[in-house]
């Protein structure tokens, strides 16, 4: 399956860039959506890695087949999405997790684990995931198998939201003071420096 998409993988994190497929949150009604419909979904699984081309038409067929549970497959990944944002949002903040959020994305781990099995790889083990294209909502399992892992970890205080006034994106800091700031420095870093400098050049006009 061929994509015209161009989706950010910038977070450090799976669930962290699932998360910011939404963009401009900050606004009252944001508009930079990277996924309208369940087609998208499928589309961002197989950029992010979690399907091969084979198994994205073979999704992208069942669900052309079945637009009603597509729909609610689309419906139920958007509400995820959300609570998963809002949690990690928290966590930059140091804040309280929301309880409800906290509740949504545990019930779906629970459901996404029961479908986990243990496979060996070159001598090691790793988690795998039944990935069943008549089950619509199977392509998230990896995602939510990356939110249980990343709350467990201990580097959960590495994650931040970024700076830039217009973004809200989330990311994984790794840099080895803590200093980054920009979910990316090629997108909000350079605004940031632009805006910085425009208003340098005001100063000194005024």
């Amino acid at each position: 399956m061929e994509t015209t998409h161009d989706f950010a993988f910038d977070a450090g994190r799976l669930c962290l860039d699932f998360a910011n497929t939404l963009g401009d949150r900050p606004a009252l009604q944001p508009h930079e959506e990277a996924l309208r419909s369940y087609t998208d979904l499928v589309a961002w699984s197989e950029a992010a890695g979690l399907i091969a081309g084979d198994e994205a038409a073979e999704y992208t067929r069942v669900a052309a087949g079945h637009p009603a549970d597509a729909d609610a497959a689309f419906a139920h990944a958007i509400a995820l999405r959300e609570a998963i944002y809002r949690l990690f949002s928290a966590v930059a903040a140091d804040a309280a997790p929301p309880a409800d959020d906290l509740a949504t994305v545990n019930t779906a781990i629970a459901e996404a684990m029961a479908r986990a099995r243990l496979v060996p790889v070159e001598g090691h083990f790793h988690w795998a995931w039944e990935r069943d294209p008549s089950v619509l909502g199977s392509l998230l399992r990896p995602v939510l198998w990356s939110v249980a892992e990343l709350l467990t970890a201990g580097e959960l205080h590495r994650v931040h939201e970024c700076a830039g006034s217009d973004c809200g994106w989330l990311f994984l800091d790794m840099s080895k003071n803590g200093s980054r700031r920009w979910c990316s420095m090629e997108t909000c870093g350079n605004r940031a420096k632009a805006r910085r400098h425009r208003e340098r050049q005001h100063a000194v006009i005024s």
